[in-house]
This record gives C-alpha cells, structure tokens and sequence, in this order.
C-alpha cells in the first residue's frame, strides 16, 4: 500500500465521504487512491474556489470535513478566498495539497511556491509530510485538527514521492474534541447583568443559532426581558415559524452602534465582541459603545450551548417560556420586480427544509426581514465578506443534504466570481436553485461612494460599477453549463419560474432583473 492509499483510508476510516477536488500531476496519486478506496466520493470543481466553497457549505450542514485536493502553491491560491470565508465560519475542512517530490523541490521549477506561508493565514493546522510512512499519521491529525471544536481549516502538504512510496498502512481516527467548558465567572456575571435591571442584549453565534441554542436563549429572553441577536452574517442560523425571533446586527457602523446604545449591557455567546466591516473616519471600530459593557458568556471553542441552558438554570427560566414565531407568508406578490418583491416572492414559496444561502448583497436582506414565519429552514451566509462564496457554498450544502432544497440568492457581480459552481451542480444532478439578483452593477460600491460623500461619481468611477457593457447573460452562461435557466422580469414571472424549479430535480437558474 502506497502512502496515498493509507491516507485515504485513514480519511474514510474518520467518516470523511467527500473529495472537492481540481487535482495535477503532483496529485496523481491520490486520485488513483480515490478510485481504489471505497466510501469517498470525487466531486470535480472546475475552479479551486468551488472546490473550497463547497467544502465550506457541506461542513456547515454536516458537521463533517470534506477534503480538499488541490494542484500545488498556485491551486491552493485560487482556493484561498472560501477558506478565509470558511475561517470565519468555523467550518471543518482538510485541504489535501499535492507538492513536488522531496527530491525535486529544490530545483525551483515554475509550479514552485512557498505552500505553507500561503496556507497559514487560512488555517488553523498547517503540516508538510516528509515520508510515505508518515502519511496515515499526518492525515489523522489533520482531519483531528479540523474537527477540533467548533471546527477549523487544516492544510497538508502532501509530497509526491511520498504519496507514491510504500506505507505501513491507514491508521485510527483520533477521538473528536470535545468544546471547552465556561468558566464559572463567565456564568455569574451574566447573571449578575441579566438581572441587574438594566436593559441587555444576548448576541448569539455559531452552535447558539441551532435550535437547542435558540431555545435556550429565548427562554432566557423570556425570562429578563433581554434582546436576541446575531451577528450580521452568520454562518447558520435555524429559522422560520415555531422557532425563537433571533435579529441580526445592522451591517452599517452608525445603524449597528444606534441599536447596541439601548442596552447596557451586551452578553456574548459564541462569538466576539462586534467590529465594523470597514474603518469609516469618525466612527469607532468597536460597535459597543461606552455605555453598553461586553459580557463574555462563552467564546467560540467553548460550550456554548450548555452555557445557555446553565445560564437559563441560574435564572430559573423555565422551558415552556420559549418565544416562538407564529406561521405565516407574505402573499406571492404581483407587478414590479424589486429586492422586496423578489424576497417576498421566495419566502412564500420555499419547501419546508429549505437552506438558504444567501449571497444577494444588497438584494438579499428584504428575504430575510420577510421570511421569519416560513416553514422552518436553514439560513447561510457569506460569512468572511470574500465575495464567490454563494454558489460553491450552496453547492457544499445539496452535496451534505441531498433531500433538502438549496436555493442560493446570488448578487450577479460576486456570482460571476465562481460560476464554475453551476457545471458541478449539473454534473452531480444537485437540487439548487438559484436567483441571480441581476441589478447589472456593484450596486453596494455606489453606496460606499455615496457614504463617501461622492453623491455624482466620475465616469471613470462609474464604469468601475457598472455591468451593463456588455450586459451578462447569465441564461447563457446557465445553460452553457447544464443548468436550466429563465429570465424574469416581473415579480409574477419570478413566482411562476420559482415554482416551476422547486417542482423538478436537479438545478436551476432564475435570472430576475432588478432595478
């Protein structure tokens, strides 16, 4: 048995299922090991960042790694943007990088690069392997690495001769990490805030935004009086009817700051302290303003869940205490084709069991203020602000939940980032379906440029926004791709072509043209 083969074991031996894989000639080995080992399955992405993206949206809704198998240092650069988005969402991912032969790398030949200056920003765990017999081993802790809660990007540098050389064969997974406890401080505190009197707010992340952690924090919310909120672009939140109102922090500094000044407090679970996107002059980076004091239930590798519901123990908030949102749709509209009309045209529609992935940029935010009472479904995000993560992301997720609908509300200009997705859909027979949010522009630098104070941009500063010249046919670009595709212009077209797509397998394209 070859080193390749012992890893790919030891990966199928710890669960892993999935390769998202754009492999070379350093790589052969590995995908001959991909055919000779039963349980992964190869999944071809046409573009590095597909293979990434999909790895992040498969991990968010499993809760496994998929691997990654990459064509050395300039592969994994193409790669790198969903891994700094998947980073940020705590997603598990092995990323498999094939490198010249020990023997040769010192020759400094074209595909030559520095690996591991470059995997290090996005990773979490970065190892080179040396022999064929360490293989097994480093691909054991890699995969180790990733799973460590709540989940990390892990890299391996996996050279050629030593995926060729002969190993002692695949070893046993290690024994998954369990998430740190709180401490008790952690716990008084927020006691000690949530019933001071004053007015507070829970700001939840990652596990929080499941349902157990949702429940939990209604419950506490109940109980004090206190505001539920997430953070602007989570990685998954669980919503729609029966569930807790969870809002989301504004995504603009001055908005975001206006809200936090109502509490005095603010308890974290899960996540950080919130920041602006940007530096803007004049406004604080830190979104807390003086009179609002940061409490730290739980940080991200904590247990975060199980601090909730102790948290709700301390206050005696009872189970039954819960708030939860009733049912209920906008009507499918009718005339004119707006952000607004188009969120309220899927929300009234979506299946039950939906995910979300929710890449509209200026377009996408009306679904979610009109979607809280739909039938229950999963909302993603792009979570590290790396445009191109929407649709391999929603990939990721049909691949993890193929009894599930995705459908992907895309911005048209990040779309044209890693469109490469929708030939992967097609080839895997995926049912997404996915809205381009066609307003022929980066609709959301006209706003920076406003926010700016430019309120007439030059045209040099136009033509730097504008998609019109020429225009994108993304039907065609569909189509050229296997995915079926229609073009809307109406929000009754769109209700039509919506229900149309969500009643046949396989994917779909809507491209709905926005003012």
């Amino acid at each position: 048995m070859n080193g390749a083969e012992s890893l790919i074991r030891t990966a199928v031996a710890a669960g892993v299922e999935v390769c998202f894989a754009n492999p070379g000639t350093t790589e052969m080995p590995l995908v001959i090991a991909l055919d000779t080992v039963p349980g992964m399955r190869a999944v071809l992405g046409l573009f590095e960042g597909a293979c990434t993206g999909a790895a992040d949206g498969y991990g968010r809704m499993s809760g496994k790694p998929a691997l990654t198998l990459l064509h050395l240092g300039p592969g994994f650069a193409n790669g790198i943007a969903n891994l700094h988005n998947a980073r940020r969402a705590r997603s598990p991912i092995v990323n498999l990088i094939g490198d010249h032969a020990t023997w040769h790398v010192g020759y400094d030949a074209p595909l030559t690069s520095d690996i591991v200056s470059l995997a290090k920003p996005v990773s979490a765990w970065v190892h080179t392997t040396r022999t064929a017999n360490e293989t097994a081993r480093d691909g054991a802790e890699a995969i180790a690495a990733a799973i460590r809660y709540p989940g990390h990007v892990a890299t391996l540098i996996v050279p050629s001769d030593c995926q060729q050389g002969e190993s002692a064969g695949p070893l046993a997974p290690h024994p998954r990490q369990a998430a740190a406890s709180v401490p008790e401080s952690a716990l008084s505190d927020s006691v000690t805030a949530l019933r001071s009197g004053k007015p507070a707010a829970l700001l939840l992340g990652g596990p929080a935004l499941l349902e157990r952690g949702l429940r939990a924090g209604a419950t506490i919310a109940a109980s004090t009086g206190c505001r539920l909120l997430c953070d602007t672009f989570p990685a998954r939140l669980e919503r729609g009817a029966g569930l807790p109102l969870v809002e989301k922090l504004p995504y603009f500094p001055e908005q975001a700051i206006e809200m936090l000044s109502r509490f005095a407090f603010l308890i974290l679970a899960g996540t950080s302290a919130p920041v602006s996107f940007f530096g803007y002059p004049g406004i604080p980076s830190r979104l807390t303003p003086a009179e609002c004091a940061p409490v730290v239930l739980s940080r991200p590798d904590e247990d975060t869940v199980g601090a909730l519901e102790a948290l709700a123990g301390r206050l005696n908030a009872g189970k039954d205490k819960g708030i939860a949102v009733p049912a209920g749709r906008p009507a499918r509209p009718v005339g004119a084709l707006t952000p607004r009309s188009l969120g309220e045209a899927v929300a009234a529609l979506q299946p039950e069991g939906t995910i979300i992935m929710d890449e509209g940029a200026t377009s996408g935010l009306p679904h979610f203020l009109v979607s809280a009472g739909a039938p229950r479904f999963t909302y993603l995000t792009i979570t590290g602000g790396a445009i191109g993560q929407g649709l391999p992301c929603a990939t990721g997720a049909a691949m993890a939940c193929p009894d599930r609908r995705v459908v992907a509300l895309q911005a048209d200009g990040s779309g044209m980032y890693t469109l490469q997705a929708l030939w992967t859909q097609a080839r895997e027979g995926l049912d997404v379906t996915t809205i381009v949010c066609a307003n022929r522009s980066y609709r959301v630098l006209r706003v920076e440029l406003a926010r700016a104070g430019v309120t007439e941009p030059g045209p040099q500063a136009l033509a730097l926004t504008d998609l019109t010249r020429p225009v994108i046919d993304w039907v065609e670009l569909a189509r050229g791709m296997g995915v079926r595709a229609a073009r809307v212009e109406t929000a009754d077209a769109l209700v039509l072509e919506f229900e149309r797509a969500l009643a046949e397998p396989g994917p779909n394209l809507i491209e709905a043209i926005l003012p």
